[in-house]
């Protein structure tokens, strides 16, 4: 391979190509990860070599000592701790260090002058980027992270929409499409919805999966069983016993999420409804606890370590110069059919 001139210095992703290689696997063998195969290491570093490439000096000088931060408003749910999992198990992997912040408030949150200085502080600590965990990282710190190329990416983001960041997520709506199938497959027609907040593009999805399944099987959904709230098991009791206390109660509910399944299953209990006798009940995230609840929980599974391990990874690419193929990427997320779900009951 010719070596090139001056004025065309080769990048890092002019190796990837020519390796056969994603960008991403490329960043990892030029910062030392142990997470690469021999063989492949070797073939990049010899193409590497060949085409005469080499890092900047920054890029040079970061491979050790990295900072991440983790940014996140709660971390008792099951859904925090296992997407945390994954982003220790990959900042460990990539040998950087781990901080979890809660999102800045004013005058950082607000003032583009103090939200600029924060991240002036951050960076000059050796933070190579942020990771925001289900969180809307404030505008005037977006503006700040892309004035000081501080790369920001987000796992289910409240906005899809916003094209400062990256976004990870799963199918959601899939997913939630998924869940009501496979009700409406054991011959529910009364179907009820209990999802998070109106304003969360996930719990938005899912619910739209969900009023997809509904029409393709000829079912009008009944707007007094369709609850939008929080993605907490008080929500899920309240709204549970509120939607099962109806006249003509549901005998299937999809929940938005396994907190929210959790309380609908405990206000069944207080309600001496059977399920899944009486009702059928169906959780999102599939986190540990559904092999605790009685009975266990159908739900669908978002690989949520994955979902973490995936942005550690893209938020250091994107700080060694590699941009993702997508903006907003995307896991598959499949049903996991338990005990909490069974046929119509007769009548």
């Amino acid at each position: 391979m010719a070596r090139r001139g001056r004025s065309e210095r080769a990048t890092l992703a002019d190796v990837a190509r020519l390796a056969g290689v994603s960008p991403t696997t490329a960043s990892k063998v030029l910062n030392g990860r142990s997470d690469v195969g021999a063989k492949t290491r070797e073939l990049v570093l010899g193409v590497m070599a060949d085409i005469g490439y080499k890092p900047t000096t920054a890029r040079h000088e970061q491979p050790r000592g990295r900072t991440l931060i983790t940014m996140l408003d709660f971390v008792e749910s099951r859904y925090a701790g296992t997407v945390l999992q994954g982003i220790l198990v990959a900042a460990t992997s990539a040998r950087a260090e781990l901080l979890l912040r809660l999102p800045p408030e004013a005058p950082v949150s607000t003032n583009r002058a103090a939200a600029r200085a924060w991240m002036e502080e951050q960076k000059a600590s050796g933070v190579a980027g942020i990771v925001a965990l289900a969180v809307a990282v404030p505008d005037a710190v977006l503006v700040a992270a892309e004035d000081l190329d501080v790369p920001v990416v987000t796992i289910d983001p409240i906005d899809t929409t916003e094209s400062r960041v990256v976004s990870i997520g799963s199918t959601n709506w899939a997913g939630g499409r998924s869940a009501t199938e496979h009700v409406i497959r054991l011959g529910h027609r009364r179907i009820a919805w209990i999802g998070g907040p109106a304003g969360s593009a996930p719990s938005a999805e899912r619910f739209h999966g969900y009023q997809a399944a509904l029409d393709s099987a000829g079912i009008t959904p009944d707007r007094a069983l369709i609850r939008h709230e929080a993605f907490s098991v008080e929500a899920g009791l309240r709204h549970g016993r509120e939607v099962l206390s109806h006249g003509d109660r549901p005998t299937a509910l999809v929940a938005g999420n396994d907190e929210i399944a959790v309380g609908v299953l405990a206000a069944a209990k207080e309600l001496d409804i059977a399920v899944p006798g009486e009702l059928s009940v169906t959780g999102f995230d599939d986190t540990p606890q559904t092999e605790w609840t009685t009975p266990r929980l159908t739900s669908v599974r978002q690989p949520l370590v994955g979902m973490g391990r995936m942005a550690v990874e893209t938020v250091l690419g994107m700080a060694d110069g590699v941009q993702p193929a997508s903006r907003h990427l995307q896991l598959a997320t499949t049903l996991n059919v338990r005990d909490s779900t069974g046929p119509v009951p007769s009548s």
